[in-house]
């Protein structure tokens, strides 16, 4: 891989590494996820590094051209962050089925006790 490409690739890589870590720091994207993205930076950097390695998979894989097992390996990998975040959808969905079904229990409960007549027997708030 020619040497500006190298550099060319390495700055990108950096500045993607540094706004991960700053959206990061300013909780705008959460730790557990930040993990995922300094992942994919740290193997670009390897792949960008060591290009040999890349060849030897591309090999392994009975892959004709890097690209494509590049291309292929970024695909796999959206695809499985998609799958991630589907489950923590779901997972989400649930939570808030969940909660809209207490919070509207707790308004009947209060409902009802705004209508109870005041000389039913019971605690009374004064």
């Amino acid at each position: 891989m020619p040497t500006r490409q190298i550099v060319v690739f390495l700055a990108l890589v950096l500045i993607l590494f540094v706004a991960i870590l700053e959206l990061a720091r300013r909780r705008v994207l959460r730790v557990e996820y930040s993990w995922l993205w300094i992942a994919s930076c740290l193997t670009t950097v390897l792949f960008i590094l060591r290009y040999d390695l890349l060849v030897k998979l591309t090999d392994f894989v009975g892959g004709v051209v890097p690209t494509s097992v590049l291309f292929f390996l970024c695909i796999l990998y959206l695809a499985l962050l998609c799958l991630h975040y589907s489950i923590r959808i779901s997972a989400l969905t649930h939570q808030v089925k969940d909660l809209a079904q207490e919070v509207a229990l707790l308004r009947l409960g209060l409902e009802n006790a705004d209508t109870a007549p005041l000389d039913a027997p019971g605690p009374r708030l004064e």
